[in-house]
């Protein structure tokens, strides 16, 4: 799987070396998620500020605010195509909801990279049994990579409202 990693905010420098951590986390995603993708696919995962993800957000979901992470599948990605699809990972609000839950910003961006790849292979949490199912995967895949419970003492569910 090739993983192209776009860092368009200088922000993201705080949180290290995201390329190597994106690439482990898509990579751990799969393998937690047992899905079965060609090995010529490809994702692109890009970190941006909160003004860029909201012009994305307001255009394609119609809602004119920032949000965390976006995910844009490509159209039959999973039966044909090479590019599985997008990831957009917004800074300022990853940022700020790592303080407010007292989390580490490296491990809640690699949250929401494994929370927009989960999205991307067809994982979604609009119900009560899928929100369930992907929190389940999101704890599995944290642990793999070292990182702490991402839903311990979470009242909000997946991803704090993850997209």
């Amino acid at each position: 799987m090739e993983i192209d990693v776009n860092v368009a905010a200088p922000a993201w420098r705080r949180v290290g070396d995201l390329e190597d951590l994106t690439k482990k986390c898509v990579r751990q995603s799969l393998a937690v998620s047992g899905a079965a993708l060609a090995p010529e696919c490809e994702i692109s995962v890009t970190f941006c500020n909160d003004a860029a993800i909201q012009q994305l957000n307001a255009e394609w979901r119609g809602k004119d605010q920032p949000t965390n992470v976006l995910s844009f599948p490509t159209p039959g990605a999973l039966e044909r195509k090479p590019l599985l699809g997008d990831v957009i990972v917004a800074f300022e609000t990853v940022a700020k909801e790592a303080e407010q839950q007292g989390k580490l910003l490296r491990a809640h961006t690699a949250h929401m990279v494994a929370h927009g790849f989960l999205h991307l292979i067809g994982y979604d949490h609009e119900t009560a049994a899928e929100a369930e199912r992907m929190e389940a995967l999101e704890r599995k895949i944290a642990t793999a990579l070292g990182f702490p419970d991402p839903y311990a003492d979470d009242a909000d569910g997946p991803a704090g409202g993850a997209n």
